[in-house]
């Protein structure tokens, strides 16, 4: 079957995956006409500001991939309806968050920004549209978007491909422009050949894998699951080598060394966090347990046992350290985002680990390069306890009569402090909690601090 000539494409969502995605492919395929629709008309408007620097989605390199194809072939809008009905290919890239009440609460994802998407779709295109999944979503849920779109009256025809994003934020610009693989999942040949044409002309052929559409679907769930498996599997090594004396990354050098293993994913730190990890593994172990898999499923929830277990341990910790209160004393916490190179605190491990430690009556000095007081605000909310927080501009003023300073996102400026200035302000005896052993603990040492590092211990 010819696959059909896309020349415009929209995408519903203007978010961290739709942005950057859109954007990588209005830069490398000039010809073709990328329009990003969104109802928040806030982040419509960011997109669209004159200062690249005002982009809703922090990534490094973005804003120059934007600056180039903004006004030639890449557009952000508000008018929906208007950007379907003249596209021949549909992205849906909305928000897929774990349900918090009803059937599955906790687990199963909302599919509700998807439904109303396919229905949109339905109602708005015009002649033969693809649609392509790019949201991340349960397995089978192509069905429900298929279903909706057989509803459309009026001679309309759809083909439906899951193309799952495989994005790590911070490199999500690299990783779209020289991506290990690209994934299409679908039962028509001409659109899987129309929406591997787009990405061929930048993606070598051979990295470019098809499949049907339920394997992709779960493709996704489980490179996600395998990830954060990694995460959680060297957090609780690095538990055992602060309880036994050993180094947790003497001991992921090792492994890692071994071809069947391999270096990557493990870095022990304060947990994992994104927007993910732990929805595409709560949605995978509801999907077990609905196919009657209770043991499988058991073992993919112990992953995110593990995960909220380690950041409970780390607060915990601070404050047995800190003489078994924080009540009243001053924490400066360094960094809020869920990794570096990026603005998303979606499921930060700070956000639980602030969290715990404000139920203590901590008084934090929160920094972090790229994440507002405002954001900080609406993921704390009205934290329990005697506590309170203040937004800070730099490391002197997180550290400014604190008893400690607790490391939480590697950003590189953590790596390069002025460790004798900063105890000179800090009250004594003064703590660095390292969560992500970035900081030069050794000159966190020589100048006077107590230090403790992740899956290393307190350093002699």
């Amino acid at each position: 079957m010819e696959s059909p000539s896309i020349r415009s494409i929209c995408c519903i969502g203007a978010g961290y995956v739709g942005g950057p995605t859109m954007a990588v492919i209005a830069d490398r395929c000039p010809a073709i006409q990328v329009t990003v629709v969104d109802l928040n008309a806030e982040r419509i408007a960011a997109w669209n500001d004159a200062d690249l620097s005002q982009l809703p989605v922090y990534e490094p390199g973005l804003d120059g991939v934007v600056g180039r194809a903004r006004g030639r072939n890449l557009h952000f809008s508000t008018a929906v309806e208007e950007a379907i009905a003249a596209a021949d290919m549909v992205f849906i890239s909305v928000n897929t968050p774990t349900k918090t009440k009803g059937l599955g609460a906790g687990q199963a994802s909302d599919l509700k920004w998807v439904e109303a998407s396919a229905r949109t779709v339905a109602q708005a295109a015009q002649g033969h549209t693809i649609v392509v999944e790019k949201s991340t979503l349960p397995v089978r849920t192509a069905a429900v978007i298929q279903e909706i779109l057989a509803s459309a009256e009026g001679g309309k025809s759809f083909a439906v491909l899951s193309n799952p994003e495989f994005l790590a934020e911070g490199t999500a610009v690299p990783d779209l422009e020289a991506p290990d693989r690209v994934l299409i999942g679908g039962d028509d040949p001409g659109a899987i050949a129309a929406l591997a044409a787009i990405y061929g002309q930048w993606v070598p052929a051979e990295r470019i894998l098809t499949t049907n559409l339920w394997s992709s679907e779960l493709s996704k769930l489980t490179a996600n699951a395998f990830l954060a498996q990694r995460i959680s599997s060297i957090n609780g090594i690095a538990a055992f080598c602060e309880a036994t004396g050993a180094d947790v990354r003497e001991v992921a050098k090792a492994i890692g060394a071994d071809s069947r293993i391999g270096p990557k994913f493990l870095q022990a730190g304060p947990g994992f966090g994104g927007s993910c990890f732990q929805k595409d593994i709560l949605n995978l172990v509801y999907l077990c347990r609905h196919y009657g898999l209770e043991e499988v499923a058991a073992y993919w929830e112990q992953v995110v046992t593990l995960n909220t277990w380690q950041q409970h341990r780390i607060a915990r910790l601070v404050v047995n350290k800190l003489f078994g209160t924080v009540s009243g004393k001053r924490i400066g916490v360094l960094g809020f985002a869920f990794k570096a190179d990026t603005n998303d605190t979606r499921e930060s491990p700070a956000i639980r680990i602030c969290k715990d430690l404000l139920e203590e009556g901590a008084i934090l000095q929160i920094l972090d390069p790229k994440v507002s007081e405002r954001q900080i605000a609406l993921d704390l909310g009205q934290a329990a306890g005697d506590g309170s927080w203040q937004h800070v501009a730099d490391v002197h003023q997180a550290a400014s009569g604190a008893d400690a300073l607790l490391l939480l996102t590697e950003w590189q400026a953590f790596a390069q402090i002025d460790w004798p200035a900063v105890a000179a302000v800090m009250r004594q005896p003064a703590w660095l909690f390292d969560a992500r052993a970035k900081a030069d603990g050794g000159a966190a040492l020589a100048a006077g601090l107590q230090v403790w590092t992740v899956g290393e211990g307190i350093k002699p």
